[in-house]
């Protein structure tokens, strides 16, 4: 707990905590996009696919 109160009052551990945080939000937001994408394509495929049967 002490090496947080630290870390809080330290700026560098400030600004280290806030671009950790900008990196999780971004993985976040990187990885639902993809999600989302993957199933649109695998949709298109399976269409594609059924067409050339």
């Amino acid at each position: 707990m002490q090496f947080i109160r630290k870390m809080l009052k330290n700026e560098k551990g400030a600004t280290a905590i806030e671009y950790g945080l900008i990196a999780a939000l971004i993985a976040v937001a990187a990885i639902g996009a993809m999600t989302s994408l993957g199933g649109k394509l695998n949709n298109t495929f399976t269409k594609v696919s059924g067409n050339l049967n």
